[in-house]
């Protein structure tokens, strides 16, 4: 086994060396005969499953995640991703599901194979997408949640995290500006924002609750040109429809022009809708703009508005009190979306809604009262039980991985890793500048760095009538390479009126100046023939 990444040899050494000691024998597995003919011998008195064997069987599998995941998953001379064709792999996974159960020594390859064959996100050279790298004590708290295996919903079943996630919350509202406040743990940034438009619209028209949609006045939401789309869906899948969202013009960065929200809201009243919601957006998920908050929260309050702040991508600058700056007004917004599991690396999933409300909103607005869960006659507060306040009945646990992170580094090693984000963007920006064939979208705002390569063939030809459809299918072809050859996973994407061009995300603690250089030198090897 390759050497283990640091935390493991620390807290966890005396566990590691009992562990590999430990050793597979045919009396540990029921490897000669086969799992199915062991649970027909069971009798209904015993137990139909074999703790021992199971656990011996964990055991085994955690040697296999370390080695492949953990260890070849972070060193920058293995690969990012083992391509295979989709047959090709399918093949390869053997994936049907048959009568008969398989041999331990079978699925331990299959761990393996699944391992060997997935995309390394926590490898230094991945910044395909606005998640990278691992955090050792968020991943300790994503294995003991998956352990503990229990649901958020009442503090009978889950009394640790019902305390743990208030906490949490209240930490991250303290750090949008509100000292007091409501919030819930998503599963994921675009079910948030679907909160957001929901809570919204129950503040405007608290009967939509008994009465549905069809009691309401045509509505309208107003959001940028570079919003996420879960805006799009939330209006569909809350019956508004896609239709009434009225999408704001933006600037050259991508920022939200407020002289044309305010143009839009006037238009949408001017066609007999009712608006009652703007959407702004701090880190958009291509060019990384921050919308000016405090012009849309004095548009908000001057119309009525319930103002959301979508923060899913850039919540995180409010630990850095360098780069803060970009969410001034934030404390202004009625909700925020913030999602640790980007810029923070606690992990998929980890997505927060926050609200300023204080009226309890969150419950009325969701509230079933299921009898069978929320009994009135408990012998505990029964405002504990935070089950209602969600869509969901189950809800998995997503606090215990950002607590016991932030609890191993402090609000100030959080703030360090967004400081060392942007520094290594600025030294990205920097070398690019200076390289021939790499041209910029623009300054970056953020560590979205987006950029078009022209290969040596395009230089200087700008002025030719094919040149844009040449262009756009550089991007494709180089990123096809990359991911053939595992060196290395990078996004593109065409926007509004431009071509196809790189967005590359530079999030990862574990990244240094000579990994942005390889970047560029990798860039260049994959396109200069084309």
């Amino acid at each position: 086994m390759s050497q283990l990444p640091r935390f493991w040899n620390l807290g966890w050494s005396s566990f590691l060396d009992w562990w590999s000691n430990q050793s597979v024998s045919e009396q540990d597995y029921v490897t000669t005969t086969g799992p199915s003919q062991s649970y027909g011998r069971q009798r209904l008195n015993e137990p139909l499953l074999d703790h021992r064997e199971g656990q011996l069987f964990l055991t085994e599998a955690f040697k296999v995640i370390l080695e492949e995941v953990l260890c070849k998953g972070i060193d920058v001379n293995e690969k990012v991703c083992e391509w295979r064709e989709p047959e090709e792999l399918a093949t390869l996974l053997d994936l049907e599901l048959r009568e008969n159960g398989e041999q331990q020594h079978q699925l331990l390859q299959r761990v393996r194979d699944v391992a060997k064959y997935s995309v390394k996100t926590n490898h230094p050279r991945f910044f395909n997408q606005l998640f990278a790298g691992v955090d050792y004590h968020a991943l300790t708290g994503r294995f003991l949640t998956e352990a503990l295996n229990t649901s958020q919903y009442t503090y009978e079943v889950a009394p640790v995290f019902v305390l743990m996630e208030d906490e949490v919350l209240s930490k991250l509202r303290s750090l949008v500006g509100w000292t007091q406040g409501d919030g819930i743990f998503c599963p994921g940034g675009t079910v948030s924002n679907m909160y957001a438009m929901n809570l919204a619209r129950y503040r405007a028209f608290p009967e939509v609750k008994l009465k549905g949609q069809w009691a309401l006045p045509r509505l309208a939401v107003f959001t940028s040109q570079e919003s996420h789309y879960s805006v799009m869906k939330a209006a569909a899948f809350q019956g508004i429809g896609t239709e009434n969202v009225f999408k704001v013009k933006v600037d050259d960065r991508g920022c939200m022009i407020t002289d044309d929200l305010s143009d839009k809201i006037e238009l949408a009243k001017s066609q007999g809708a009712v608006p009652f919601l703007v959407h702004a957006t701090s880190g958009t998920t291509v060019q990384g703009a921050f919308d000016p908050l405090e012009p849309i929260a004095d548009i908000c309050d001057r119309q009525g508005l319930w103002m959301h702040v979508d923060a899913a991508w850039g919540g995180s600058v409010l630990f850095s009190k360098e780069h803060r700056h970009l969410m001034r007004g934030i404390e202004r917004a009625d909700s925020v979306t913030w999602n640790p599991h980007k810029m923070m690396l606690t992990g998929l999933q980890c997505s927060a809604i926050l609200l300023k409300d204080t009226t309890d909103l969150l419950k009325r607005c969701h509230s079933a009262n299921a009898t069978y869960l929320f009994q009135q006659d408990k012998f505990y507060d029964m405002s504990l039980d935070t089950g209602d306040k969600s869509i969901q009945c189950g809800r998995k646990v997503d606090c215990l991985k950002l607590w016991l992170m932030w609890k191993a580094v402090g609000s100030q090693g959080l703030a360090e890793r967004v400081d060392r984000a942007f520094a290594n963007t600025r030294y990205l920006v920097e070398k690019m500048e200076k390289r021939e064939g790499f041209q910029l979208i623009g300054k970056p705002e953020f560590v979205n760095v987006c950029f078009w390569f022209i290969p040596p063939s395009l230089r200087g030809k700008e002025n030719s009538p094919d040149y844009q459809d040449r262009l756009s299918k550089v991007a494709p072809v180089i990123k096809e390479r990359m991911i053939k050859q595992g060196t290395m996973m990078v996004g593109y994407q065409p926007q509004g009126g431009r071509v196809n061009f790189f967005r590359m995300i530079v999030i990862s603690p574990q990244l240094s100046y000579q990994d942005m250089t390889f970047f560029l030198d990798e860039i260049e090897r994959l396109g200069n023939n084309l």
